[in-house]
């Protein structure tokens, strides 16, 4: 089970998701609780193996914005969130990362479709922290995708059974407080999504 742990924003966190055997770490760089600037990523990600995918978040943002905040972070992938052109991906692929699509599940679920490596179905309202119908996309998507929305330590198992992703991402539930990360919760959740599912 391929194990992102996103929203990071502190040195002790992005260490605990390392060594806990985390593999993609994201930092978020648009409109959030969770934002650290290009710099703070770039700071957090020198400490990140090349084994681990280090994730650039976008929403929003046009191609030459993201792209000026990944080449200053210095990030291994870029992830758009929401609704954005396929258009926006093509003109990222010249960057040489890789490119991660976030939608929910009304979007097209191929992986791929819009010229991504990987895809992420995510809640109807991305980032509420609340739990969503995970069964309802069981079988939909195709190749390397990602579940999110609502997912923490007690219920990731329930959600891999569900809806049989390739991989799970997860963000606000290893919080105490909006932003806020734990390196209990971020252990605990790396042992109950890879118990459920090798």
């Amino acid at each position: 089970m391929y194990v992102k742990i996103c929203g990071l924003s502190e040195p002790e966190h992005v260490a605990t998701a390392v060594e806990a055997g985390a593999d993609a770490i994201g930092f978020v760089m648009t409109r959030s609780t969770r934002r650290v600037a290009p710099e703070r990523a770039a700071e957090l990600a020198a400490q990140v193996p090349e084994h681990v995918l280090t994730v650039g978040v976008f929403r929003g943002e046009d191609p030459e914005t993201v792209r000026a905040a990944a080449l200053a972070s210095g990030v291994r992938a870029v992830q758009l969130h929401g609704r954005h052109p396929h258009g926006d991906f093509t003109a990222l692929k010249d960057l040489g990362v890789r490119l991660v699509r976030a939608v929910d599940a009304q979007a097209d679920l191929r992986c791929g479709a819009f010229d991504e490596d990987l895809l992420l179905v995510d809640a109807p309202h991305a980032g509420s922290g609340q739990p969503w119908d995970w069964a309802a996309v069981r079988g939909r998507p195709s190749g390397h995708w990602m579940l999110a929305g609502g997912l923490d330590p007690s219920n990731v198992t329930e959600a891999i059974a569900a809806a049989d992703p390739w991989g799970v991402d997860v963000s606000s539930g290893l919080e105490t407080a909006p932003g806020v990360k734990d390196s209990a919760l971020i252990e605990a959740f790396l042992r109950a999504a890879r118990g459920s599912h090798g």
